[in-house]
């Protein structure tokens, strides 16, 4: 059989167009999806948890490839996580870090890959802020404010009487931990009848909280007027404590915390609890948005603040359908 010069370079042209239109389009290039590697803290609370499914939903929905690290609460994990996203050549890397220091190594490694990282929630302290592009989550320091000042009001009621408040700090050298608690002492500062007589890390876990709360029942007893707990799953186990010490949680104690959790609200519908300050862990959709405006180049903020309130036990009732974590 022969063929004609003219019949080969048509078939060789029909084959090129159709490997062109299959392989190698602009189109079929686009189509190829994000691959972004998020390393969490762990899953220590509630309010985690919720962070961690709205990260996975938002990937999913966005069709961004996500390649998902649980670091449980250490940073030699969390290195460990960022080490094998750069060894993997994922296009962008975002994480929750566990404490604020010690990043300066891994995040140089990630720029030298030229990969753009993103921090969710959590800030870090680092001597070249270029290591990161944006920082997306709460004002930790205004949240803890937001606490001190409903605390200030809270006092009003009785102004000649001492409060002695009892804190249960979160994971030491976190930031939430840090700027929760320096905040709080910025809003109180005012006022010489508020006094800090114990504080002690929880570690952001109920049974940590549980077990802080119960000894400083024993060390303290009735002389502790307040109870604030730098998130809602500490002060959730201070107030088994509290009842297991025979007292009333919301009542004999002033409880205060942050985050905003549904075990927060349905503890203010009790009455055992008096208020949380909001910290929306719902960061996924953001995070996808903010991942896609880095690599298309867009310009982003360094500091991407979330939007949030205060809720006192009087509005729990009414707000508790609303809440989505």
């Amino acid at each position: 059989m022969t063929f004609s010069r003219r019949s080969f370079l048509g078939n060789a042209i029909q084959l090129a167009i159709i490997a062109i239109a299959g392989f190698g389009s602009a189109s079929a290039l686009a189509a190829k999806p994000v691959v972004m590697g998020f390393s969490q803290v762990g899953a220590e609370s509630e309010w985690r948890t919720a962070n961690t499914l709205s990260i996975k939903d938002a990937a999913k929905k966005d069709g961004i490839n996500l390649k998902f690290a649980d670091a449980q609460q250490k940073q030699e994990n969390q290195v460990k996580a960022i080490r094998s996203f750069i060894a993997q050549k994922v296009d962008v890397i975002a994480f929750s870090p566990v404490v604020e220091t010690g990043w300066d190594t891994v995040l140089r490694e990630a720029k030298a890959a030229k990969i753009p990282v993103i921090l969710t929630d959590r800030a870090v302290n680092v001597t070249d802020t270029s290591l990161y592009v944006t920082f997306i989550g709460s004002d930790f320091v205004e949240e803890g404010r937001r606490a001190g000042r409903w605390l200030l009001e809270r006092a009003k009621k009785t102004p000649d009487r001492t409060l002695n408040i009892v804190e249960l700090q979160g994971t030491v050298g976190s930031a939430p931990a840090i700027d929760r608690k320096n905040g709080f002492e910025q809003a109180i500062a005012g006022n010489a009848k508020l006094k800090i007589i114990r504080s002690q890390t929880g570690d952001f876990t109920r049974a940590k909280g549980k077990e802080v709360m119960e000894a400083f029942l024993k060390s303290q007893g009735k002389n502790i007027n307040v109870v604030y707990a730098h998130n809602d799953d500490m002060a959730i186990g201070a107030i088994q404590a509290i009842e297991e010490a025979g007292m009333k949680p919301g009542t004999d104690i002033i409880i205060i915390s942050i985050d905003g959790v549904k075990g927060a609200f349905e503890a203010m519908i009790a009455g055992k609890l008096n208020v949380t300050v909001e910290c929306s862990p719902l960061l996924g959709p953001q995070l996808m948005q903010v991942a896609r405006d880095v690599l298309a180049g867009k310009p982003v903020p360094k500091r991407i603040t979330t939007e949030e309130g205060v809720f006192p036990a009087e509005v729990a009732a009414k707000e508790f359908p609303n809440r989505k974590y």
